[in-house]
């Protein structure tokens, strides 16, 4: 069952009635179900015609859009083609597609579309939302999308979310533009309490989920930008301990690769009073140390530092994991046949493991040990590039980034192993 919509929800859906209509802003907003009641409402009386469903990909329309809608309408009305590139919403096929790169611009070259609904647009390459545009050429041709924020000189808000011709505000205020020029497109803005149904608990779990930047995107819905210190919530006489408790699970090492550049590997463990610790650091830099090591020499310094790490009267650890840099396949190599168990390649997406990270500092989870010197000298100074902010990119300046990137690599790839360890007592001591 879903809740009736109330409120911007319900008010969104009477406006939808432009060429472009997007709804945008705060994640679990209900922007989404906003916009698949419109969608569901077009298929059955829009004008007839092809019709496209597109989403950064196919998979992720699927889970995000798809699914919700069979759940709303059952299996009967709504049934997913797998493989086919299409779905049959209330009798009528429906094309979907996927568009993360530019070449996707080239999956609707020559289509004649009625309409079209869009999950996750800034996702999408400028050159696949102009070509769909172009391919809206039905009479009374309408397309629907939803997004969360992203810097404020993104494409889509420069080129077309600032010069709409309706926008209903954050504060449900609704401004009708003036300007001739204006484009035929209605901008829905939510924050996150445009969802009344959204339990306070939840509401207090959701923002334990993003810190820093993404807080304000994701949680305020604004469209702001990514500037200053990455981690603008490391303290270290907060973070920074000399001593450690007893280490209940050696959990992983995260280890960013550097030949040229510093090589950096982080060890990383719960505690038994259920916090992370860092709790030791391999670094070399080769300019410093005017020494470039091989892959063999690189393999050898870090089973030897792992097996000479003293802590709780041992000697020695064995991590679960070690997740290595994925474009170090030959260090990868290396490790595998000097038997060393667990190499794996991080999941590298980072954006998300910058989120990872933060969330584990903002929620005081996250402690590092005195001795990590090469860490505690980055989170400091890690910081967005304005250059590519400018230009509508959130981009981390490649600067000083090494045992941050290793420090990434472990927490995201193993963020389902310890965000289950975050309390909300956490997340008010850190506020």
């Amino acid at each position: 069952m879903f809740d009736a919509l109330v409120g911007k929800q319900l008010r969104s859906t009477q406006l939808a009635t432009a060429r472009g209509n997007l709804w945008e802003g705060a994640v679990r907003s209900s922007k989404t179900i906003s916009s698949i009641m419109v969608w569901l409402r077009y298929i059955r009386t829009g004008p007839p015609g092809a019709l496209l469903m597109v989403g950064k990909t196919e998979r992720t329309l699927k889970r995000n859009i798809i699914d919700v809608i069979v759940s709303m309408v059952g299996v009967r009305r709504c049934k997913y083609k797998a493989g086919a590139g299409e779905v049959i919403i209330f009798g009528r096929t429906i094309y979907v597609a996927g568009a993360n790169d530019e070449r996707a611009a080239d999956k609707i070259k020559g289509m004649t579309l009625a309409g079209a609904y869009m999950d996750e647009v800034t996702t999408f390459p400028e050159s696949f939302f102009s070509m769909l545009g172009t391919r809206l050429s039905v009479e009374h041709a309408q397309w629907f999308g939803t997004t969360n924020p992203e810097g404020p000189n993104h494409w889509l808000k420069k080129k077309f979310l600032d010069k709409a011709r309706l926008h209903v505000r954050r504060d449900g205020t609704e401004v009708v533009s003036s300007d001739p020029k204006a484009l035929d497109l209605h901008r829905f803005s939510f924050s996150l309490h445009d969802n009344p149904y959204l339990p306070p608990a939840y509401v207090a779990n959701l923002k334990l989920e993003y810190q820093g930047l993404f807080y304000k995107r994701f949680v305020l819905g604004e469209w702001c930008l990514a500037e200053g210190i990455v981690y603008d919530m490391f303290d270290e006489a907060k973070h920074v301990v000399d001593t450690l408790p007893d280490i209940r699970h050696w959990m992983c090492v995260g280890l960013d690769y550097g030949t040229i550049n510093p090589f950096a590997a982080l060890l990383i463990g719960i505690g038994s009073n259920d916090k992370l610790y860092v709790a030791s650091e391999y670094r070399h830099d080769s300019r410093a140390e005017r020494r470039q090591l091989t892959d063999a020499q690189y393999s050898q310094g870090v089973r030897q530092w792992l097996g000479s790490y003293k802590h709780g009267g041992g000697e020695g650890v064995t991590p679960q994991w070690i997740f290595v840099d994925p474009s170090a396949a030959s260090f990868m190599t290396q490790l595998w046949t000097d038997g060393v168990q667990g190499v794996a390649k991080a999941n590298n997406d980072v954006h998300d493991g910058i989120r990872s990270v933060g969330v584990a500092i903002g929620s005081n989870l996250l402690h590092v040990h005195r001795s990590c010197k090469g860490l505690i000298s980055e989170l400091p100074s890690y910081a967005w590039d304005p250059k590519a902010a400018a230009a509508g990119e959130d981009k981390p300046l490649k600067i000083d980034d090494h045992s941050v990137d290793g420090l990434r690599y472990g927490l995201h790839s193993t963020a389902h192993e310890w965000r289950h360890l975050i309390r909300l007592e956490d997340l008010e001591t850190a506020a």
